[in-house]
């Protein structure tokens, strides 16, 4: 099974300049940095001598998850360098915001023999901690033939995954069995990481309720707050198809009974902006899209944020946030960022990819599932709860303390023996 995956990767790796061609074009990939992914130049960012810990994540929200880790072992006298890969290239500018001194980025390498061997002879980590869902059978056998220890942090496993893990059932407890101690995010994914014969598992909680304390994403944007001054706002973030619609509608409902009222639409995919405006004018209702500049709002009803990275300053303005990826079979989105600004988080039925998360929410009385435009205006409210941030900050601390003691135990084993 390993030798066929390897043959598969390698047709891949032949007919890859085609498809980087393509995302250079797209955006999505770098110039020339994409050659990192083949282990080719990685030279070019040196490894300092000394202790080194790698942290991989495949993209901005296993990234953004364990900055707070990253802030704390940058001070950290005893580890001289620390190494974060990750696939995507919004990931990496993610990284470039923040000034860290000893923290180095690099893509992750496609998973295979030569590749991967290349990229652990060059930069020798003493430990890999990987988050949430990257399983990659190369380098893990690759890592314990090194008998460098794997850490599988903040693990998560759905339940469609676990089928398809299953179905390999031989292979794929060869690779779980690699992993030096799991710690999963939620209950399910423990059960599923026993089933899959992971050697040792401890709970911690969910890396996402940690608050990320850096300058630049928690200042409130005043020039964005001004502009809806004497709006009634909320927001509907991470929208997909059909669910913009659903929002507009909601808008016409609380129109009858709320003046001056702007309802903020941030899809998940930018590029189908043209199609929603199209979609919300024909119920007659007043389009402004973000990228105009337009701050004469008077007779605007749908504000539409049609560029990336500005999720976080609208959630701040908001005291109600509705999560798109809920109302069709996508599983919802992680709710923690809006919930600890106080908004009041609105949902639709399906959200199987933070259960756990919305569970928590509902206890502490923040979030609601919406089946209806007519339910969700109901939910709406435009004061913010001041003790709901407060809360989920207090869970948060406590899973960064037992992460932090958990990983210092574990990479200061392994300093010992260097």
């Amino acid at each position: 099974m390993f030798f066929l995956y390897q043959i598969i990767l390698t047709l891949i790796i032949f007919f890859s300049p085609i498809l980087i061609c393509f995302r250079i074009a797209k955006n999505k990939e770098h110039k020339t940095r994409y050659k990192e992914k083949f282990s080719i130049g990685i030279e070019s960012r040196k490894r300092i001598k000394g202790n080194l810990i790698w942290f991989h994540g495949a993209s901005v929200g296993e990234i953004l998850s364990i900055i707070p880790l990253i802030e704390n072992y940058e001070k950290d006298n005893s580890i001289n360098q620390i190494l974060i890969t990750s696939s995507t290239l919004s990931s990496s500018k993610i990284l470039e915001k923040f000034k860290f001194k000893k923290t180095i980025h690099q893509f992750y390498p496609i998973d295979h023999i030569y590749i991967t061997s290349k990229f652990l002879t060059y930069w020798k980590p003493n430990i890999a901690i990987f988050i949430e869902s990257e399983i990659w059978p190369c380098m893990f056998g690759e890592l314990e033939k090194r008998k460098i220890p794997l850490i599988l942090l903040n693990a998560r496993i759905t339940k469609k995954t676990f089928a398809r893990w299953m179905s390999l059932k031989i292979f794929t407890k060869k690779i779980f069995k690699k992993i030096t101690i799991a710690y999963p995010q939620n209950l399910e994914t423990k059960s599923f990481l026993k089933k899959l014969q992971t050697n040792k598992i401890k709970n911690i909680g969910n890396l996402k309720f940690i608050e990320n304390n850096n300058e630049k994403y928690n200042k409130i944007n005043n020039k964005l707050r001004s502009l809806f001054k004497r709006k009634k706002i909320w927001v509907a973030s991470s929208t997909h198809s059909n669910e913009e619609l659903f929002c507009a509608k909601t808008h016409i409902e609380l129109k009858k009974k709320i003046k001056n009222l702007i309802t903020i639409i941030i899809p998940r995919h930018i590029h189908r902006v043209n199609k929603i405006i199209l979609d919300i004018e024909n119920l007659n209702l007043k389009v402004t899209v973000h990228s105009s500049n337009n701050r004469n709002l008077n007779n605007t009803d749908i504000y539409i944020v049609d560029t990336f990275g500005e999720t976080q300053k609208f959630h701040k303005i908001s005291c109600s946030v509705f999560l798109g990826g809920s109302l069709i079979k996508r599983g919802g989105q992680n709710p923690l960022e809006a919930a600890r600004y106080g908004a009041r988080i609105l949902h639709g039925p399906n959200i199987d990819n933070f259960k756990d998360v919305y569970k928590t929410l509902s206890f502490l009385k923040v979030s609601k599932k919406i089946n209806t435009p007519k339910e969700l205006s109901r939910l709406i409210i435009f004061k913010r709860n001041k003790n709901t941030g407060t809360k989920i900050k207090k869970i948060g601390g406590k899973i960064l303390k037992e992460t932090i003691n958990e990983l210092d135990t574990l990479i200061n084993n392994e300093l010992k023996k260097t």
